[in-house]
């Protein structure tokens, strides 16, 4: 008898233990050290093409870490280059995806409504295998397919932190 309610004590305490691990969930996120290294990095690949840029680097949530102009880079594309990468955090894909499915999807023509979002070329997500851990926003060069380059740019100088 005493082996049975030993038996079920176990059980029922590795099912609680199985609940509340369920309960409790641990997330990558981004720390202000990488969103500094992707800030510059992509202005610096920008800069580069002569494109006078700023860059915004928010966590999984959309909150900014990390946000650099640089000179010459007008006063909109703060904006701009946040409104990208909280789009794109928020929801877990680039902002020209977003914009060609508001484009093609009159269910999703609305998307453009909800405050905050930006939906225009330039954001991208920073991911660790498949998990969103932030996303950079970039705002200022000559079309938003030029700030999604030089995102993609600042992302894959650090490729290497995102394994």
């Amino acid at each position: 008898m005493k082996a049975i309610v030993s038996a079920t004590a176990l059980a029922l305490s590795l099912i609680s233990s199985a609940a509340s691990a369920q309960a409790v969930r641990t997330e990558k996120n981004m720390s202000l050290e990488l969103a500094n290294q992707i800030a510059a990095a992509t202005v610096a690949a920008c800069a580069a093409n002569n494109y006078n840029v700023t860059a915004a680097v928010v966590d999984r949530a959309g909150v900014l870490r990390a946000l650099q102009r640089a000179d010459n880079a007008g006063p909109h594309t703060l904006g701009a280059a946040q409104g990208k990468a909280y789009t794109s955090a928020s929801a877990r894909n680039t902002t020209a995806a977003m914009l060609e499915n508001v484009q093609k999807n009159p269910g999703a023509q609305t998307l453009v409504d909800i405050p905050g979002f930006l939906v225009l070329g330039g954001g991208v997500p920073v991911k660790v295998g498949n998990e969103v851990i932030g996303a950079v926003g970039v705002g200022g060069a000559p079309g938003g397919h030029l700030d999604e380059q030089c995102a993609n740019a600042g992302i894959a100088k650090v490729a290497e932190l995102l394994k």
